[in-house]
């Protein structure tokens, strides 16, 4: 059991990462007009900046903590990030400003950014046979996180808009202090590197660009894919709130339906889908069936109908597995990695984005008089969105390398 507690460790890590993340999803609705006043669409505004801000400093310091923890160690980064982020969350707990929320959002995405360092700690201490296998469970750990998040900060909204932060502080320290006393140092002299700040750059995986050239259509499609699924976390808390006055509690429960559904999509359903349809067939599928889930939601009415749809419209999740297998088979064999990089950038730079244009989006259809009223109308966006990835899928060039049977399955 001893030699397992600095796995369980990490984990708890990276299901911390990602309950910080859907613990405030719920209240920051009433958070950001309690600090800042205004209308709910100028507080989704800010929280549009917020997200985008968190995301920037992701993106930003993702590789300088990774390569910060091959010169110094895994221990010392992943200890020093979780203090900093127990400082973070307690800060947003009595920030009585938009602009100190900003700031704790600017340091709290560098705290997030040490994903890659627990990762290169499974690696670490990972037998060559067993590290697919612990990977898999370590993109478990966010799964859980996500779900359990929305649904613990949901219900703690009750006790006021601060407590989900004190809550989530609380666990920082406790596992914290875990990591202190279980957590070894696997940067051994033999493998330590001197940091140099040019393998720290974040935009260097799109440098890799020239030589996929095979997959720059499929990439392409997985962006604005990725941006039209960000309408979830980044306007469900204000849209609901708006359109049927839900409450964070409420926000929470459906936040959590749909990461269970997300997970039982990406972790089971996927595997029966893509033999009925192979992966050409499922991402047609996937795109058709987003486009329809995303118009329901711009104009469902019925706040009972909505909840019934939450977990349903999880299951156009379908599409980015099928999408990566395309693309895994397109590239060789040798260039699995820088792929794999350039998605994960191609993601961040959605993320960055899509907050904002979502954002603005509602607050423009909520607040504008000359404009019609229409809550759901980053749904609408998103439809489109889809509608765009389908076209592009649709008119590929057919000379492609991929043969009949790797996209029929």
């Amino acid at each position: 059991m001893k030699s397992r507690l600095p796995f369980v460790f990490i984990f708890l890590t990276l299901v911390l990462d990602a309950i910080g993340i859907g613990l405030i999803l719920p209240v920051m609705p009433d958070l950001i007009r309690e600090v800042n006043g205004g209308a709910l669409g100028e507080a989704a505004i800010w929280g549009g900046i917020l997200v985008t801000s968190f995301a920037v400093m992701q993106f930003l310091f993702g590789p300088v903590v990774g390569n910060l923890s091959d010169r110094f160690g895994r221990r010392p980064v992943l200890l020093v990030s979780l203090a900093v982020m127990a400082a973070d969350y307690i800060v947003m707990a009595v920030a009585g400003s938009i602009w100190l929320l900003l700031v704790a959002r600017l340091v709290g995405g560098i705290t997030a950014a040490t994903q890659s360092t627990a990762l290169a700690f499974i690696a670490d201490i990972s037998k060559p046979e067993e590290k697919a296998k612990n990977f898999g469970l370590m993109g478990a750990a966010f799964g859980i996180g996500f779900v359990i998040g929305p649904a613990i900060g949901g219900g703690l909204a009750e006790f006021g808009t601060r407590a989900p932060f004190w809550a989530a502080a609380i666990l920082a320290i406790l596992n914290l202090l875990l990591g202190w006393f279980v957590m070894p140092e696997t940067v051994t002299d033999k493998i330590r590197r001197k940091f140099e700040i040019r393998r720290a750059n974040p935009f260097g995986a799109f440098k890799a660009l020239n030589k996929l050239p095979g997959v720059t259509r499929y990439l392409l499609l997985f962006f604005f894919y990725e941006l039209a699924f960000i309408v979830y976390p980044a306007t469900w808390a204000y849209f609901t709130q708006e359109r049927f006055a839900w409450e964070p509690g409420m926000v929470g429960l459906s936040l959590a339906l749909f990461g269970t559904a997300m997970v039982v999509v990406q972790g089971g359903l996927i595997r029966l889908v893509l033999p009925w349809f192979g992966e050409r067939g499922t991402v047609l599928w996937g795109f058709c069936f987003n486009a329809l889930a995303f118009l329901c939601l711009a104009v469902v009415t019925s706040s009972t109908l909505v909840l019934i749809l939450t977990p349903l419209t999880a299951l156009g999740a379908v599409v980015t597995p099928a999408l990566q297998g395309i693309m895994s088979r397109k590239a060789e064999d040798n260039q699995q990695g820088e792929l794999q990089g350039i998605v994960s950038s191609i993601r961040s730079v959605a993320y960055i984005i899509g907050p904002l244009v979502m954002t603005q989006t509602f607050a423009a259809f909520t607040l504008s008089p000359s404009l019609p009223y229409l809550p759901g109308a980053p749904f609408v966006l998103s439809m489109l969105l889809m509608a765009v990835c389908l076209a592009i899928f649709l008119t590929r060039p057919r000379n492609s390398s991929l043969t009949k049977s790797t996209e029929s399955g």
